[in-house]
C-alpha cells in the first residue's frame, strides 16, 4: 500500500470516528434551531465542512466545534430564507410573519428573546445542549472565561425578566409564585400547615 492511499485511509478513518460521535447530537441540536424539513440537509452541510477542514477539527472538541459550525449554517439559511422571503414580500406587498416560538413557555420565550442573540446561543448550548463554558466557548469562538461571564449575566437576565412575568400576573413584589420547585402552593390537611403539591 503506497502513502496516499495509508493517507486516504487514515482520512476516511478520522472521518467515521468524527462523524460517530456527531451525527446524532447535531441532529438533536439542529431539530432545535430549524424546521424539521430543514435538518438532513443541515447535518449534510456541517458533515461536508467536516470533510473538507478535516484537519481544523479538535480531536478532544470535535462535538463543539461542530456545533459552532451548524450554528453558522443555520444562519446562513436563515440569511437566505430571510432574502427570499423579503423579496417575495416585496413582491406581493406583505408584512412579515413573526417566527414560531422556540419554548413551549411563552414568558420563557419572552425572557430569552430579550438577550442579544449570542447570549440565546449560550444558554440554548448549556441548557439544551448540556456543555459546559469551555465546550461552548469552543463552538462560538469565545473564551472560556468570557462564556461564563455571559452566562451568568444571561441567568440573571432571565430570572429578573421572568421576574418581572411574575409581578405582571399578579404577584406582590417578595412573594413567590408558587411552592419551592415550581409547584403550587397550598394548605395541608393533615398537619394545617403549609405545604407543596
Amino acid at each position: 500500500m503506497d502513502v496516499s492511499c495509508q493517507a486516504s485511509t487514515a482520512r476516511a478513518d478520522r472521518f467515521d470516528a468524527v462523524f460517530a460521535e456527531v451525527y446524532e447530537p447535531l441532529q438533536r441540536y439542529l431539530r432545535r434551531r430549524c424546521r424539521p424539513d430543514d435538518v438532513e440537509d443541515l447535518v449534510a452541510d456541517v458533515l461536508l465542512v467536516v470533510w473538507r477542514r478535516l484537519e481544523d477539527v479538535p480531536a478532544d472538541l470535535a462535538l463543539p466545534w461542530c456545533y459552532g459550525v451548524a450554528r453558522r449554517c443555520v444562519a446562513n439559511r436563515a440569511r437566505t430564507a430571510s432574502r427570499a422571503l423579503r423579496l417575495v414580500q416585496r413582491l406581493a406587498g406583505e408584512r412579515q410573519p413573526e417566527p414560531p416560538p422556540l419554548v413551549g413557555d411563552p414568558a420563557l420565550g419572552r425572557a430569552i428573546s430579550a438577550l442579544s442573540p449570542i447570549d440565546q446561543e449560550i444558554v440554548r448550548l448549556w441548557a439544551w445542549e448540556g456543555l459546559a463554558p469551555r465546550d461552548i466557548a469552543a463552538a462560538l469562538g469565545l473564551t472560556p472565561n468570557a462564556v461564563s461571564i455571559r452566562l451568568h449575566r444571561a441567568k440573571s437576565k432571565l430570572a429578573t425578566e421572568l421576574g418581572k412575568e411574575a409581578l405582571g400576573a399578579g404577584h406582590q413584589p417578595g412573594e413567590a409564585p408558587s411552592g419551592a420547585h415550581g409547584a403550587p402552593r397550598t394548605t395541608d390537611a393533615t398537619t394545617g400547615g403549609e405545604g407543596s403539591t
